[in-house]
């Protein structure tokens, strides 16, 4: 399962690349949704859970997962394994270790992430899935 939370449509498009390559990869993907939305019928059936939201800021300090409050309010994870991404535009800064500790926090195993420059997002998602898929290989 994708769960995104996208401003100007930079991160929803990374999670239909990271869905999409990952569906390419034999992984079954369920479904991707918006953070505010989440089919948790779908969560509950989701053995993985990719996280991904942009980075919010300043341009090079205090960068940090756009709308963590949002993120904070995912239902819970336990017993899920999570990977999580965020998109930027210069620094992503700890915007990567900040969302794993948010996912965490909802009960997921998260073993990583990614930041994804957003001018390169297919090179971006392509590094991503490819990494993910080998992980779980």
């Amino acid at each position: 399962m994708v769960i995104y939370e996208s401003l100007t449509g930079n991160t929803r498009r990374a999670a239909g690349l990271i869905g999409g390559q990952l569906a390419a990869g034999g992984l079954d993907v369920i479904t991707m949704s918006p953070a505010n939305a989440v089919d948790l019928q779908a969560l509950s059936a989701a053995e993985l859970v990719v996280v991904g939201t942009w980075t919010d800021g300043i341009l090079v300090v205090g960068q940090r997962p756009g709308r963590a409050g949002r993120l904070q309010q995912l239902p819970a994870m336990r017993g899920k394994r999570a990977v999580v991404y965020c998109t930027y535009a210069i620094n992503p800064g700890k915007t990567i270790d900040k969302l794993m500790g948010i996912v965490g926090s909802r009960g997921a195993d998260v073993m990583g992430g990614l930041a994804l420059h957003r001018r390169h997002l297919e090179e971006g998602a392509a590094d991503f899935s490819g990494r993910l898929l080998g992980a779980l290989a």
